[in-house]
Order: C-alpha cells, then structure tokens, then sequence
C-alpha cells in the first residue's frame, strides 16, 4: 500500500498550531505526497502561513466549535469526509487531551483501531510502521496495520523537530461539521488558564527540575529561582507531583510532559525510569544527587555527587553575583 495522502489534525493554542502539530507536519512531509491539516477555532485562516510552511498543502477549516468539546465534533466531520471518498490514507494525531479523544471516538466512527504511543513512524514496502516505547522506554516495539486504511496514529510529543521547508501558505477549504448526536452533548461552562511566567515547560531550552530529594515542598522555591536566573522552565519528578509539591503541569516523564531542551539540570532526582523517558532526549543533562549511585548519574552528561541543599544556593548566589 503506498502512501499517497497524509492527515494532520492541527491543534492551536493561542492562535498559533502547537508546537506537537508542527512536529507532526514536518514527520508528514517524509510519509506521503500530500499532506493536509485538519483544524478548527475562531481563525484557522490566520494559522494558514505556518501550517502551510511545515508542510500544509490545504487545511480543512471545521469552523468555531464554540462550548463544544472538539472530539466528538471533528471525529464527525473527519469521518464524513472519509466516508465520502475524501479520506487520506494515514492520519497523524498527536498524544493530547483532544487528540486522544479525537482519535478514540474517529475509531469508532470508522470502524477501525488505532496505534497509540508512538515515538518514530517508518514506511517498510509501502507501509507504515509504528514504533511504541515500551518497558518504561528501554525497548521499542513495532506494529502495523494488516487492513485497508486509513491508518489512525497517536504520536507522543517530541518524538519529531518541528523544521518548516519553506512552502507558502496552505489553502483554506471550509467543511460542515455534520450532526453528532448524542455524542456531542458535553459543553465547557468554564475555563482555567494556570498562571506561569517564564518559558512553556515543552518547549522550553533550558529546564530546572525537582525531586523528592529537596526534602519538602518550601524547597521548590529554589527550584523556581534557579529557572528564573536561567530563563529556564521549572519541572518536577512524579514524586512530588504526586506528594501534591506543585502542580501536574510541571511533571516531567512517562506520564507527565516530554522534554527535550538544550540543557535539562536535575536537582535531588533519583531517576526512576518513567522520569527518564520524559527527559533523556535533552542535548545536555546535569544531574545533582548526594547518591552516587542514583541511576540519573548514568545517563548524566556532567554529575555532581553532593547534596542539593548546598549545591543549588550556591548556584544561585553565582548567577546573580554574575548578574
């Protein structure tokens, strides 16, 4: 089965594509001859330039989804596309709260199962081959699909660079998004946006992060000031997500957020598998830790045996000495 068309479904966030979107755009490029973006909002028409950089040819607009949760709205609209002979024949979605419910309910809508967790995405003969990392991600297994397409892909964040190549701006083709019945009766009734200064922690190229080794909660706020001096994005361990220290939005790992800066330091981790899954594909990776035996110092680039408490103020007294 060659691959002639590929689907993004494009999120945005403040009325730019994410940057998980992006990556998958740039992942498209290398699968098929067509690549097209699904999307929705207010303004998909303003995202246009940069879909269509990273590789859009066309971007199908949904339209303002208003209260409505999008999964059950664009799974409809994707399926009747599909079922009208306008399908592709692989659809790349990224692991997110709307992308795995777009994926899910598109599954059930079509009739056909998904691949999910996936860090790399191969063509082998004309077909495409899902890499998943398995075991905390030590392994890495390999799947495909062995019935007609269109072929559904949950891809992990950060599994690909975002590179634009430079095309111009994808056309914009509005689609009626078709009754979903009962399936779209959710409505927001109000939203949270988390206060943060700084770099988003996905995104950021340096970030700071904490364990279970600060000892107490009060201890983060060195976390946080030793980010700030580096215009650096704080993170955490589960550990102390889970200890309630600070919030699931800093969590980085397996069932957190992936990172992949230019440097990632690592203060009082020990470096649990499922941590190290979310961090390991940083360029460079600084780890404190008074156990030199903690498994974070093995895949550390530079390591410092010592205790955190001591270690980190004095890291912060010579950056703001520099400053």
């Amino acid at each position: 089965m060659a691959i002639d068309k590929v689907w993004v479904v494009a999120e945005s966030s403040g009325g730019a594509p994410t940057s998980l979107t992006l990556e998958l755009l740039t992942k498209a490029r290398s699968l098929g001859s067509v690549v097209e973006a699904v999307a929705w909002g207010g303004d998909v028409a303003s995202t246009a330039g940069e879909l269509g950089s990273h590789g859009a040819s066309k971007v199908y607009d949904l339209g303002d989804l208003g209260d409505a949760l999008p999964g059950s709205r664009v799974a409809a609209a994707i399926a009747a596309q599909i079922q009208a002979g306008n399908g592709p024949d692989l659809i790349l979605i990224g692991t997110s709260y709307d992308g795995r419910d777009v994926a899910g309910r598109l599954s059930a809508r079509i009739d056909r199962p998904v691949l999910t967790n996936l860090v790399d995405l191969t063509v082998e003969d004309g077909v495409p081959v899902a890499h998943h990392a398995i075991f905390g991600g030590t392994q890495t297994a390999r799947s495909r699909f062995t019935a007609e397409g269109p072929g559904i892909f949950v891809v992990r964040a950060k599994s690909f660079a975002a590179e634009p190549a430079g095309g111009p701006a994808a056309e914009v083709a509005p689609v009626e998004v078709p009754e979903a019945g009962a399936t779209d009766t959710a409505r927001v009734r109000e939203r949270h946006v988390e206060e943060r200064t700084g770099p988003q922690l996905d995104e950021a190229d340096v970030v700071v992060s904490g364990g279970r080794g600060l000892g107490q909660a009060e201890k983060y706020e060195m976390i946080e000031e030793l980010a700030k001096l580096l215009k650096a994005a704080p993170g955490a361990s589960r550990a102390i997500v889970d200890a309630g220290w600070v919030p699931y939005a800093y969590q980085v790992g397996q069932t957190g957020k992936t990172v992949k800066p230019t440097v990632y330091l690592a203060c009082g981790i020990s470096g649990a598998t499922q941590h190290m899954v979310g961090m390991k594909g940083a360029k460079n990776i600084i780890a404190i830790n008074k156990d030199q035996e903690a498994p974070i110092l093995s895949i550390a680039d530079l390591g410092i045996v010592g205790d955190v408490h001591k270690v980190v103020p004095k890291l912060i007294d010579a950056l703001k000495a520099r400053a």
